[in-house]
């Protein structure tokens, strides 16, 4: 009896480490589907209150990889009080990630300190973190089950942070991402406080297959489920690839 209680029990620890294994195979996959050497947007950024009242912000966006580092320039065009401000990311495969904000009224580009990757985004329910991708190695994965989404299975993979200090970092203590079984795509992802009640509701769509096999979602919403604002960003059109040189993408470049 000792025997196959013992077999039971290292059998289903063998199923827990399989199940954790491929929850994070499965996120590792899911961002590399969307992941482009090189891309230039045009976007969309609609920002809304509780009351539905509506701001707008028009947006230029680059985008190049470089090495193992991807960089990426964001410049407001539009409205007047917004243009100018412009934010540059350097995405790092293997260490922390670099950001910078230049503000036109201050006439002045300073760092975003890492406290600071939890605050939102120009006023919006996107946050800093939410302009660049998460390192995978901040969280520990679990496979939660399997939920259908428009006609879609997808696998709900619940990512928490490893500890107190990334949650402080992102503002969350924990998301669940449903991921697509077809084609790895991520439709949804819940954000979860750091009390652990529902925070925000990321939906994201229209995505568009190109010729490489790869994907690129046009639409984007952030809902706050707390308080009732919601944003959404949209693209409206993109191109692959770009000319710019590597010396474009440094922090004395955001005030040009």
């Amino acid at each position: 009896m000792k025997t196959i209680i013992f077999q039971f029990v290292v059998f289903c620890m063998g199923i827990s480490v399989a199940f954790a294994q491929n929850a994070r195979d499965i996120m590792e996959k899911a961002s590399k589907v969307i992941d482009f050497d090189a891309i230039e947007m045009a976007m969309t950024l609609k920002i809304y209150d509780a009351k539905g009242s509506e701001r707008i912000r028009q947006i230029s966006t680059v985008s190049r990889k470089f090495g193992v580092t991807n960089k990426t320039m964001m410049r407001f065009i539009a409205p007047a009080d917004v243009k100018g401000t412009a934010i540059l990311v350097y995405d790092n495969e293997n260490t922390s990630d670099d950001m910078w904000i230049y503000m036109p009224a201050l006439r002045k580009t300073r760092r975003i300190v890492s406290s600071e990757r939890g605050k939102n985004f120009m006023g919006s329910e996107f946050t800093n973190a939410d302009m660049s991708k998460p390192s995978l190695d901040d969280f520990k994965y679990k496979v939660m089950g399997t939920e259908t989404l428009n006609g879609i299975i997808c696998w709900k993979i619940e990512a928490v942070c490893k500890d107190k200090t990334i949650e402080d970092e992102y503002g969350f203590s924990k998301k669940i991402a449903y991921i697509g079984q077809g084609n790895y795509l991520c439709y949804k992802v819940e954000f979860y406080d750091l009390d652990g009640s529902l925070l925000k509701t990321q939906t994201i769509g229209q995505y568009k297959k190109q010729p490489d096999g790869k994907y690129i979602a046009s639409y984007m919403e952030m809902r706050n489920e707390q308080n009732g604002r919601r944003s959404v960003m949209q693209i409206d059109h993109f191109r692959l690839g770009s000319n710019l040189a590597e010396s474009t993408f440094v922090p004395s470049m955001l005030e040009r």
